[in-house]
């Protein structure tokens, strides 16, 4: 299977640096029951689904042809995703040629840009030495904001020097050329990376998803080596288990999973698709899961070492340097690597190591789309054509990402980031899962897992696909709707129309499933309505294994099949025959489709 790197955290809606903090050190529990229960269950049974039928999320769908719309809603997902993630790339790339000086261009307060309100840790000895008062809510940037009515360089760099944020989401003011001219590179390099499809991207991805284990290696290395780091750590690793029973927590712990592990992008389908009829997925599953959110831990050791460095250099708790999302990744982090010794380099390890996690995201979101588009067109011209759809779609993802490089774009990438992508995704895999468990069967599918892969899914996985993981996935859910919180960015609030803009992008993807479920009970055959729900049910006639050579049981055909049957499934498109794949364990291995 294609290796897809472990994504960056994504948690962006908490404004408040100790609140973000707080809910980080609640978060861990919940996190790992929800990796265990639902996050490696769904995992697998993607992988297995992609690669029984090897299919693109549209044509697994043969499954159960009135339930198209979950894969039509899951490339709605991944377009939101594809079009704001590399907005953010953009703005790490942004960071990296701006880390190409001597001196870190938000060091000081001695910028065009920066204000008389402007402070730096390095410039004011009363604040390194620790002698203000010790009552600093939040981030450094807020620390300084609220006690002293400063703010930091790093701040000040973000928002008036970067972003040039405006005051409301709907003041879009002017487009900010440096991110344009960074999100068309972005871009360049995504489709430069697919333009031979995943004979191309199969390569590259070796070296975007290991390399970055080498930087947050050696910034783990200098983290551990510091002042502080161990308090940090130690901050990082101890629970709050008064936050458990928030709903919020969980329904965020499920959240990062889904996304961390791209469960409903269609991305896992999509790559399923491109394996070995008999690989084994379901040790894929286990090893690249795990790693994926051990990956995750992992970063947390590499950044609160670091913070922990950074609070004590301040002499405040590590809860008043901590943050969340574009304030720990583009303003507290950086401010941190000012403080060290050949801060540069520290810098342009950092940021290249996020491109690189992006750049694999990316590549992988990008793939679902194309493939998606050329399965369900599936005519000759398109599969001899890829590259120009390829093309296509890369080019409408630059369009369509202008806007967010604007001066309001950070509330618009905030809204997509909060809610196109966020409890939709948890509908639509709890909808396949239904759908595949109790509409196709969960016999029916554990049969042709067992065909597949020579043994049945192990019993945690069944019971976990049948009722643990749906029941989890319902209740947070509830509770979530519940508990609901309109989402704010430091101390704006979004007005209530771009809360509802949230909402019909967050339904946009949901919608597709009972509007193509209709669609389809409306074009079926049947004497009766239960009759034509039934059929639109039930799977069709070219539901199975792509090849011939793997169609046995009860998917063999009866006689000869001649082009006229429609029983001989072509592949996706010829990028599955003969071409190297690479495996969850590194290797490498030919795709052994024969027509």
């Amino acid at each position: 299977m294609v290796l897809c790197p472990a994504r960056p955290p994504r948690r962006t809606r908490t404004s408040n640096g100790a609140t973000g903090a707080t809910r980080s050190r609640a978060f861990m529990f919940p996190y790992f029951i929800m990796l265990i229960f639902c996050g490696i269950p769904l995992f697998f049974m993607e992988l297995s689904f992609g690669q029984f039928a090897s299919q693109g999320c549209l044509g697994v769908w043969r499954i159960s042809p009135m339930f198209k719309g979950v894969g039509y809603g899951m490339m709605v997902v991944s377009t939101y995703i594809g079009i704001y993630y590399n907005v953010v790339i953009c703005i790490a790339f942004y960071y990296f040629f701006s880390s190409m000086t001597p001196v870190l261009p938000w060091t000081y307060c001695n910028n065009p840009w920066n204000t008389p309100d402007c402070m730096s840790v390095l410039d004011n000895p009363n604040i390194t030495n620790g002698s203000q008062p010790p009552a600093l809510p939040g981030n450094v940037s807020q620390a300084l904001n609220q006690t002293l009515k400063r703010t930091s360089p790093s701040e000040e760099y973000w928002r008036l020097y970067v972003l040039k944020l405006s005051d409301d989401i709907g003041n879009f003011g002017e487009v900010r050329l440096p991110l344009l001219g960074c999100l068309g590179v972005s871009w360049v390099v995504v489709f430069l990376c697919l333009i031979r499809g995943v004979k191309s991207s199969g390569k590259v991805v070796y070296f975007t998803a290991t390399f970055p284990y080498v930087v947050l290696t050696i910034l783990f290395i200098r983290g551990v080596t510091l002042e502080g780091a161990f308090t940090g750590i130690m901050y990082y690793l101890t629970p709050q288990w008064d936050k458990i029973l928030e709903a919020k927590v969980w329904g965020d712990a499920a959240s990062q999973i889904f996304y961390s592990l791209g469960c409903a992008w269609g991305g896992l389908v999509t790559m399923a698709s491109y394996n070995k009829f008999h690989n084994n997925c379901y040790r894929d599953s286990v090893i690249i899961s795990i790693t994926n959110c051990a990956t995750s831990v992992y970063a947390g050791f590499v950044i609160f070492s670091i913070l922990g460095f950074m609070a004590n250099h301040l002499g405040v708790d590590v809860s008043r340097v901590a943050d969340h999302g574009p304030g720990l990744a583009f303003v507290a982090y950086p401010e941190a690597l000012t403080l060290l010794p050949i801060s540069p380099l520290w810098s342009l390890l950092f940021f290249f190591m996020l491109i690189l996690l992006g750049l694999g995201t990316q590549f992988c979101l990008l793939e679902t789309l194309v493939t998606a588009i050329v399965d369900e067109v599936g005519n000759e011209w398109i599969l001899q054509k890829k590259t120009y759809v390829t093309l296509g779609v890369a080019v409408a993802g630059f369009l369509l990402g202008i806007p967010l490089t604007s001066q309001a774009g950070i509330y618009w990438l905030l809204l997509m980031d909060n809610y196109a992508a966020s409890f939709s995704l948890v509908i639509i895999s709890c909808i396949m899962c239904v759908s595949i468990m109790y509409i196709y069967g969960h016999q029916n599918y554990f049969q042709d897992i067992q065909m597949m892969l020579g043994f049945p899914p192990p019993l945690f996985f069944q019971i976990c696909w049948r009722f643990v993981s749906p029941a989890i996935i319902f209740f947070i859910l509830i509770f979530s709707v519940i508990q609901y919180q309109p989402i704010t960015y430091n101390q704006y609030q979004y007005p209530s129309w771009a809360v509802a803009i949230g909402f019909l992008m967050a339904l946009s993807s949901v919608i597709c499933i009972p509007l193509y479920a209709l669609f389809q009970f409306c074009r079926t055959d049947g004497d009766t309505l239960l009759q034509r729900l039934k059929n639109a049910t039930k799977p069709s006639r070219d539901w199975g294994p792509a090849l011939l050579e793997h169609r046995t049981g009860r998917y063999a055909p009866t006689i000869a099949p001649s082009p006229e049957d429609g029983l001989e499934v072509q592949p996706l498109h010829p990028d599955k025959a003969q071409i190297p794949m690479v495996g969850s364990n590194g290797s490498s291995r030919l795709q052994d489709s024969r027509i």
